[in-house]
């Protein structure tokens, strides 16, 4: 056991230096360019390479060829291969993930990891949701490379506003995330106010990007948030969603935060380490 540990640690450190101690904003844009090249020999030579590494499963794809690696990231799903919660006391998750840390908000004071934590203010620079979120619930939904990457409403609702925080591009992957102090408050990241239809709650999410991911788009937005974003910072919205509808996508995988206020609760099953599906229940009403 102790090797097994010893070995695990070192492999940790190994990736956290691999992903990280290099220039993160200049790899994240090259990636970028390189990730959008269609011609062929490029195209199957990186979608190959990445399926090498990563546990990709395409058959759910709605199409069965890319013009890019970039397009292949960013692939819709095939009609029902996410059947949505259809209980209207369930909010769903709004994309397919690995469970983070989770559960009340103590105070302002959220886990980022293990003997690491972060405030309310610190990530979502807003008094009026501080004071919301205070002593309310939360989830860490960390997408891998290897997910599907576009991301659905969790209920029927309307976005209010976006706020876009620009920042750092530091890995979201356990091996960082354990490592680096305020990490989701560092990185590049938005903010989406959205208002339940059924009871008028206000529920946050918080997409954050990651290394190779600093883009972030939204169906609702003619813009594309990305590091050289010039601005506006905050977006007033209008935008009406069915539960289960496509609200936006990453450029590759990343991690989403949500935030409800107290009351509501956490879905049975949804815990540290377990993976959920966009569609399958993670909070409930009130």
């Amino acid at each position: 056991m102790p090797n097994a540990l010893t070995a695990l640690l070192l492999q940790d450190d190994l990736n956290f230096l691999l992903t990280n101690r290099i220039p993160r904003a200049l790899v994240t844009r090259f990636f970028g360019w390189f990730g959008k090249i269609e011609t062929p020999l490029v195209r199957d030579l990186s979608i190959g390479v990445w399926r090498l590494f990563a546990d990709v499963d395409l058959s759910e794809a709605q199409k069965s060829e890319f013009l890019s690696l970039h397009d292949c990231f960013i692939r819709e799903l095939k009609d029902g291969a996410r059947p949505i919660d259809p209980d209207p006391a369930v909010l769903t998750s709004p994309c397919d993930a690995i469970i983070g840390a989770s559960g009340k908000i103590e105070g302002d004071q959220l886990i980022q990891a293990k003997g690491l934590t972060y405030t309310l203010a610190d990530l979502l620079r807003d008094p009026e949701l501080v004071h919301l979120y205070r002593d309310g619930r939360y989830v860490t939904l960390r997408l891998t490379s290897s997910m599907y990457h576009r991301f659905h409403a969790p209920h029927e609702c309307r976005v209010e506003q976006v706020t876009y925080v620009s920042g750092d591009t530091w890995n979201t992957n356990p091996a960082t995330v354990s490592r680096v102090d305020r990490l989701f408050c560092k990185n590049e990241r938005a903010i989406v106010r959205t208002r339940l239809a059924a009871n008028g709650a206000l529920l946050t999410l918080v997409p954050v990007a990651s290394i190779l991911v600093a883009s972030i788009r939204f169906h609702f937005l003619d813009v594309l948030f990305h590091l050289k974003y010039p601005g506006p910072r905050v977006l007033p919205c209008d935008a009406p969603f069915k539960k289960g509808e496509e609200m936006g996508w990453f450029e590759l995988g990343s991690t989403i935060i949500v935030f409800a206020p107290a009351g509501f609760e956490l879905a049975p099953g949804v815990e540290t380490g377990a993976t959920i599906r966009m569609g399958r229940p993670l909070l409930r009403l009130p």
